[in-house]
Order: structure tokens, then C-alpha cells, then sequence
């Protein structure tokens, strides 16, 4: 049985999803008022994601969407996104992220050099969410349910089988792609510009960052940056990084033998009490309960 994760902590620029011979991997997520948002982030791999409860907002290379139950989503690779509830709704996902090269993207074939490499790149630009009245809608739908069957891997083969199911899928939404390209030039800049201050912020969290150091990235003002951030973060530039160091100090904590003063210097939060108070409103719990409870769960 293959291992079920969440998004909401693992899906990271850097992180892997599958493994290297079959870079496929099931994510089940719950977005709740205590994690009420996944926050914008990108990756190598594509993901393709039915809705399963609830109604929310999917935001995908700076444009926003609103979803419902049952619609599908379409991420090609390295395209900023992020989800977030609406209200108090939990919004639940089930979520298949995929790297083209499992499909052939790094072979030399035309299929590769038609169809697949392009969609990586964005020249080819498809469907991002696929409602039930899309005209593909049904055999996409069908092709996810097959996709949550197989992928427990009791089958012979059943890797094969993904394949060929992740391929019908790139072959349905290709019917209905743009010709023209209609993104903005502005529109990739800023989206370039965000990447940008995300890989930063990934490869410094444990450093002192200030507003003037990520707008200086940008070429920007820090008033101007920060309205810049808030507007497609839905956060401040300070929040994401609290957060983000938090995720950091939570992966720490799983291991056996860490100090909670050790964790919070390692990942940026130099005030011991200020670390406590961020990590139980995120959390509902301290940094030294929540290592207790992992610990006893090991044991």
C-alpha cells in the first residue's frame, strides 16, 4: 500500500514526490480554519486533483478560480499555485502529482518533443480546472477514478497502467488548448518575480530577512512589494516566512533527540518564547508536546 500524504506540509519546491523510477505520488489533503490555506508554492512534476468536499479558491500562475466538489484541476509543471477555504468549509482534495519524464518527457520522440516538452514549458497551455459541464469533463472523471483504484498497486502492471491513464488525460486536455498564448507579458514577470523571493526565502529561512532584502529582489520599493505579496500570497511577506520556518521546525521535531532551543535557532526564531506562541496558534500545541506526541507515536 502505497503511503498517503498531505500537501499542506510536503508539497516544497524542493521536495520528492514518488521515487526516482516512479516519480508518481497520492497526496490526500484537508484544508481547515486550522490550515486554512496551501500556501503558493511550485514544483518539476504536474498534478492532476478532484475536489472531493467543499468549495474554496485555487489560484494557478497568479490567476484565481473558484472550486466546488468534484471539479478536476490541471497544474503543468513549474506554474505558481496555492489553495485556500472559503469561510470555514473544510475543503478536501485527493491529488496524483506526476513528473513528465515517467510519461516520456525526456525521451526523443514526438511525443516528447510534440506535445509534452511544450506543455512543460507553457508553450501549450491547457485547461487549469475542468468543471462537469466541460466537454471532457466525463472522461477525465473516469480516468481519475481508475487512477485512485490502480494506485495501491495490488495489480500486476499497475504502473503501466498510470502511465497510459496520466497520457489519455495530457491527450483529452491538449483537444482543448490555446493556440495563442494569453498570458500577459506582465503577468509571467511577476509570476518570475515570486519564484524569485520564494527560492529565497526556501534557501534563508534561518537567516535574519528583512522587507528591504526580498524587494530588492523584485526591484521594487518595499511599499510597493509588500502590496505585491500580500496580493498574490493572500499573507505578508513576515507571515510566510513564519510560516515556513514553523513547517521547518516541524520537521525537525520528528526527529529523536533535538533540543526545542536548538530547533528554534536552527530554523530563524531567535526568541525562545515568540517561537512558542507562533508554533501553538498554528499548531494547537507546543513545540514540546507535539515532540512528545511524535515520540510516543514511534514508540
Amino acid at each position: 500500500m502505497k503511503k498517503l500524504n498531505s500537501l499542506i506540509l510536503e508539497q516544497k519546491e524542493d521536495a520528492k514526490h514518488g521515487e526516482t523510477f516512479f516519480p508518481v505520488q497520492k497526496y490526500i489533503t484537508t484544508l481547515s480554519s486550522q490550515y486554512p490555506v496551501l500556501t503558493t508554492h511550485w514544483h518539476e512534476e504536474a498534478e492532476f486533483t478532484l475536489i472531493t468536499k467543499g468549495c474554496g479558491t485555487y489560484r494557478i500562475d497568479l490567476a484565481e478560480y473558484s472550486i466546488e466538489p468534484e471539479d478536476l484541476i490541471f497544474v503543468p509543471p513549474l506554474l505558481l499555485h496555492s489553495a485556500s477555504i472559503l469561510e470555514d468549509q473544510p475543503l478536501l482534495s485527493e491529488t496524483y502529482v506526476f513528473h513528465m519524464n515517467f510519461l516520456g518527457g525526456n525521451s526523443t520522440d514526438i511525443c516528447s518533443t510534440r506535445y509534452l516538452l511544450p506543455l512543460t514549458r507553457h508553450e501549450i497551455l491547457v485547461p487549469s480546472v475542468i468543471k462537469p459541464k466541460h466537454p471532457a469533463y466525463l472522461s477525465l472523471r473516469k480516468i481519475f477514478s481508475q487512477l485512485s483504484s490502480l494506485y495501491s498497486g495490488d495489480i500486476p502492471g499497475h504502473e503501466l497502467a498510470l502511465k497510459s491513464l496520466f497520457l489519455q488525460a495530457v491527450f483529452l486536455l491538449l483537444q482543448y488548448q490555446e493556440t495563442e498564448p494569453s498570458k500577459h507579458d506582465s503577468t509571467a514577470l511577476y509570476s518570475e518575480k515570486l519564484k524569485t523571493v520564494l527560492d529565497y526565502m526556501e534557501a534563508h529561512y534561518m537567516d535574519s530577512i528583512t522587507v528591504s532584502d526580498l524587494a530588492g529582489l523584485c526591484y521594487f520599493s518595499e511599499y510597493h512589494f509588500m502590496r505585491f505579496f500580500k496580493k498574490h500570497m493572500n499573507m505578508t511577506c513576515m507571515e510566510y516566512l513564519n510560516n515556513l520556518r514553523l513547517e521547518k521546525a516541524v520537521e525537525l521535531l520528528e526527529e529523536d533527540n533535538v533540543s526545542i532551543l536548538e530547533v528554534s535557532l536552527s530554523v530563524g526564531f531567535h526568541n525562545l518564547s515568540y517561537f512558542h506562541r507562533a508554533f501553538k496558534k498554528k499548531y494547537h500545541m507546543t513545540p514540546g508536546e507535539f515532540h512528545t506526541d511524535i515520540f510516543n507515536q514511534k514508540t
